[in-house]
C-alpha cells in the first residue's frame, strides 16, 4: 500500500523533495565555502606577504591578523561540534 500512495502523491511530493534537496546541498556548499580553514590560511599568508613587502604597518598586520585567528578558532569550533552530532 506505501509504494501505491507514494506514486499516487508523487505529482505533489516530487516537487517538494526536489526543493528539500536542492536546499540540503545549496546549505553543504555554503557551509564548505564558509569554514574552508584552507582560505583563512591563505589569508594569513598573504597578510604576512604584506607586511614583510612594506605594504601595511604591524599594527594594520597585528589587527587583521587576530581577526583572521578568531575565524580559525570559529571553523574549527564548528567543526568539533558537527564530528560530535555524527558521532
Amino acid at each position: 500500500m506505501g509504494m501505491i500512495l507514494d506514486l499516487l502523491t508523487l505529482p505533489v511530493t516530487g516537487p517538494i523533495n526536489g526543493t528539500i534537496w536542492i536546499a540540503e546541498k545549496l546549505l553543504e556548499q555554503a557551509e564548505n565555502e564558509m569554514y574552508d580553514e584552507g582560505k583563512v590560511r591563505a589569508k594569513l599568508m598573504e597578510l604576512e606577504t604584506l607586511l614583510d613587502l612594506g605594504d601595511i604597518s604591524e599594527e594594520t598586520y597585528m589587527a587583521a591578523e587576530d581577526e583572521l585567528l578568531q575565524r580559525l578558532r570559529e571553523i574549527r569550533a564548528f567543526k568539533a561540534a558537527r564530528a560530535a552530532e555524527s558521532a
